[in-house]
């Protein structure tokens, strides 16, 4: 009877894993099919629902990301945070811990290199690290979400990881830090994720014509 739950556990496996990397690669096309103009004109809207966000305009510190394969154009985020007086960090691929990230202060005069992926990123400079708890705000990439906040990545685990301290504690201490917020077109909508025991559900989700809150 082991064996057999065993079996069954390890066919579960292989289905969600199918599920969702089917679900990355249909998601993924249809981000990266958006027109020049859909791309501007979803990130202006979602910038009019990012810039009234009441967490964003008390936060002292955001983390954002550069946009890759389709996602939303994030450069006017940036600005907008910059024009505020708001201090910017972008993710780096850690250098020793595997499947790790750092987040570094990024500003207008910020060397950028391109990591592993092909994806850019400040130049790791240790005087410009800041510890993730000591953000006030995370924006995370996704691949995919649902309705219920569960968030689908590239299949890493970079952002699980950085969250871990958050969804552990966040429940007992509301303030906790770094507060995560996703971003991504209305089109990342999915039906329900098949989920994993790794992941991270988000309290919130920006999109252009959306703004979910979960908690």
């Amino acid at each position: 009877m082991n064996v057999k739950l065993s079996q069954n556990s390890a066919k579960d496996n292989i289905k969600s894993k199918n599920q969702r990397d089917t679900i990355r690669q249909q998601v993924r096309q249809l981000r990266q099919d958006l027109t020049t103009t859909q791309q501007t004109d979803a990130a202006l809207q979602l910038l009019a629902r990012f810039s009234v966000d009441k967490k964003i305009l008390s936060a002292n510190s955001i983390a954002l990301y550069l946009s890759n394969d389709g996602e939303l154009d994030t450069e006017i985020l940036i600005e907008w945070c910059w024009q505020q007086g708001k201090q910017v960090y972008l993710p780096v691929l850690h250098p020793f811990a595997k499947g790790h990230l750092l987040f570094l202060h990024y500003e207008r005069r910020t060397p950028l290199v391109n990591n592993r992926f092909g994806i850019a990123e400040p130049k790791l400079d240790v005087s410009k690290v800041i510890v993730p708890h000591q953000l006030d705000i995370i924006c995370t990439p996704l691949v995919a979400f649902d309705h219920l906040g569960a968030r689908l990545g590239m299949g890493g685990g970079f952002y699980d990881r950085t969250l871990s301290r958050w969804h552990q504690h966040h429940q007992q201490q509301s303030t906790v830090k770094p507060y995560p917020i996703g971003l991504a077109h209305d089109c990342q909508l999915v039906a329900p994720l098949p989920s994993e025991s790794w992941d991270i559900p988000l309290p919130e989700i920006i999109t252009p014509s959306m703004h979910y809150i979960f908690n």
